[in-house]
């Protein structure tokens, strides 16, 4: 079995194509590739399939073995694939996800290769029970939660999976790995949660860490970027258009007023290709 390994900001997948179906263990087989020590190594597994509504469809397997609705470094990542081995030769291509639907996805090439993709990542949802979270209110926005004796405030925001947003006074520095794991299985949360770690420096400009459900610290998070974009908005702390400044490089997103769509624009890159023995 081939494989390409590639990266959106250094949030990485390997990404197998030629398939109609999901292995009935790919479970397992995600949980054994992704592991850095015995296997290949990544945050996640990516099938390329056939797809009845769109050019293709990706499913994303966590390095847990769980299943994400939607991961925007992954559809980077995919069409860049499609497009750089000669499975599409247009610049403007659909992918069909698991959670957000059929997306439109833009191809910035330079010297015949893609070097920049640009995502409609689809409208946020804001509703708090379709997040979903527990809070039944139509915005759920600087909302108190508590973990250990601790209290932050959150914002929720699903791109198709769903994220929680927290301010915090230094994001770069903050302890991923001492509250991530916390408020990722909170009681609050009834299918867990991304969690991402926000600073805002000024009205276009974030930074942003996260620590990404099924999958730990990450050094990029596509929808977790759009998710603080447009909490950031609720919130009243940036305009509509920013950059969002994350561990492994930036990506800038912009909230659309006249559609309410959200859009990603940012890299993605080939590392290596190989093929799976056993």
């Amino acid at each position: 079995m081939n494989f390409s390994k590639l990266h959106g900001l250094g949030n990485d997948f390997i990404v197998i194509a030629g398939h109609h179906e999901l292995p009935t263990d790919v479970d397992q087989l995600a949980i054994r590739l992704c592991n850095r020590f015995f296997g290949i190594g990544a945050d996640g597994l990516v099938y390329i399939l056939p797809s009845e509504q769109a050019d293709f469809k990706m499913r994303i397997i966590n390095s847990d073995g769980t299943e994400a609705e939607q991961c925007g470094n992954a559809i980077r990542c995919v069409s860049k694939y499609v497009y750089d081995h000669g499975l599409i030769d247009r610049t403007e291509i659909t992918v069909e996800t698991l959670g957000a639907g059929v997306q439109q996805v833009q191809l910035n090439l330079q010297d015949g290769k893609v070097s920049t993709v640009r995502v409609d990542m689809g409208q946020p949802i804001l509703n708090g029970l379709q997040v979903p979270t527990t809070v039944d209110e139509a915005q759920v926005v600087h909302h108190p939660i508590e973990v250990d004796g601790r209290e932050f405030h959150f914002t929720a925001v699903s791109m198709g999976n769903p994220h929680c947003v927290i301010y915090v006074e230094d994001a770069v520095n903050f302890d991923l790995a001492a509250w991530g794991p916390k408020l990722e299985v909170h009681p609050m949360f009834p299918r867990k949660v991304n969690v991402e770690f926000v600073t805002v420096r000024d009205r276009a400009y974030t930074d942003m860490r996260v620590w990404e459900r099924g999958a730990g610290p990450t050094l990029a998070c596509g929808t977790g970027a759009c998710a603080t974009l447009v909490s950031s908005v609720l919130n009243g702390l940036t305009d509509r258009e920013a950059t969002v400044s994350l561990k492994g490089g930036d990506l800038f997103i912009e909230w659309n007023e006249a559609d309410n769509h959200v859009y990603m624009t940012g890299p993605a890159e080939e590392v290596y290709t190989g093929t799976i023995v056993k």
